[in-house]
């Protein structure tokens, strides 16, 4: 597959460390969140009902930022059954990054910030392998997302 720089056995390792942490979508995504809020404070700013919220327990509790957490995850569990298909892979990257970049006008570096925290996520719960295998992954993701911000004219 052309777009794609991942081995089958690359793949499958990724898979494998991915399903790790997804068994627990909505709590881990909502860590994932709740942490991007509480390092990068300026990125509440995209979600105008969780900007009122300071504590890292309010934003747990949240419905809302569960919710979100959890989309996520499910996002990202799309594209990590999509890995070997390049064609698949950036049917569900595309339309995702042009909504963020046209109508939620969303910064692309917080798609790294996001990446990285699930990695070190990975690496606390699962250690190092775990975060290693996929790395790859998430450099995938951001750099298709990238290239479609610049479509997009950002």
């Amino acid at each position: 597959s052309s777009t794609m720089s991942l081995s089958e056995a690359e793949v499958q390792s990724a898979r494998g460390a991915w399903e790790k942490i997804y068994v627990d979508a909505e709590d881990n995504g909502t860590a994932v969140l709740v942490r991007m809020f509480t390092e990068h404070p300026d990125t509440k700013s995209y979600f105008t009902h969780f900007k009122g919220m300071d504590s890292a327990e309010e934003m747990k509790q949240s419905d809302q930022v569960r919710g979100h957490g959890k989309k996520v995850f499910s996002a990202i569990n799309d594209m990590v059954q999509h890995l070997d298909n390049s064609e698949a892979f950036l049917g569900i990257v595309t339309p995702l990054g042009k909504k963020h970049a046209t109508q939620l006008k969303i910064d692309p570096k917080n798609f790294r910030i996001i990446c990285d925290i699930i990695l070190q996520l990975m690496e606390e719960k699962f250690g190092g392998d775990c975060k290693a295998s996929f790395e790859k992954v998430t450099n995938e993701i951001c750099t298709h997302l990238n290239n479609i911000y610049k479509e997009e004219g950002w």
